[in-house]
């Protein structure tokens, strides 16, 4: 994928969910009640105080953001982020949230003991361009977390009818449905720890990563 077709996909994936962010927990009611557990599970995992939140959205993930962490929060969309911000005031948080493109950083590498992202990278254009980034600007063995929905490989026809369907589904909801993302997360240059499956067929996955150590 060029630069300029990423540039251009990233620009269309910033409009639809500005587009969308004043109905997008509507839009979440019966999804997010599977969802939340696995959020409270992912976050229980952190270690170190230094955390990056990439694709806050609305701020789902702050009630489970763990005490005594100082938790930096980035997103695309400036109206998701203005959605997060007030969720943010609801609870009583200060984090800082800066508006940001996962596939450009503007953060010095290993500037985080570890990186969180729920549900993101099915969105960004280039996804292991994106992960890349995750693994320069977090700390040599720090963690990654990822909880992903991803493409499920049996029965093998299940993973080509998503295939088959991935670009209405694109045009229709924005996310991709047939993302491989564990295999990413290793084409990035991270190290997979663990795969959890948290839905049936694998269809969400837990993933515990590490960068490098020097």
């Amino acid at each position: 994928m060029s630069e300029l077709v990423i540039s251009q996909e990233t620009s269309r994936t910033q409009a639809r969910y500005d587009r969308i962010a004043s109905m997008y927990d509507r839009m979440e009611v019966l999804p997010e009640r599977g969802f939340s557990p696995m959020r409270k599970k992912l976050w229980s995992l952190i270690s170190g105080t230094r955390v990056l939140e990439v694709g806050v959205g609305t701020g789902k993930n702050f009630r489970y953001h763990p005490a005594g962490a100082d938790v930096t929060g980035i997103d695309l969309s400036g109206r998701m982020l203005e959605r997060a911000q007030r969720r943010a005031q609801d609870l009583d948080l200060s984090l800082p949230l800066e508006q940001m493109d996962a596939q450009h950083l503007a953060f010095p590498d290993g500037s985080f003991d570890a990186v969180v992202a729920t549900f993101v990278f099915c969105s960004v254009p280039d996804a292991v361009w994106g992960l890349q980034e995750l693994a320069r600007v977090v700390r040599p063995g720090g963690k990654v977390l990822l909880l992903e929905h991803v493409r499920i490989d049996r029965p093998a026809w299940v993973g080509r009818l998503m295939d088959v369907l991935d670009p209405l589904a694109v045009r229709l909801m924005g996310p991709h449905i047939n993302r491989q993302t564990v295999e990413n997360v290793r084409r990035a240059g991270l190290e997979v720890e663990r795969v959890e499956d948290l839905a049936p067929r694998g269809l969400v996955k837990l993933i515990v990563a590490r960068a490098p150590a020097p």
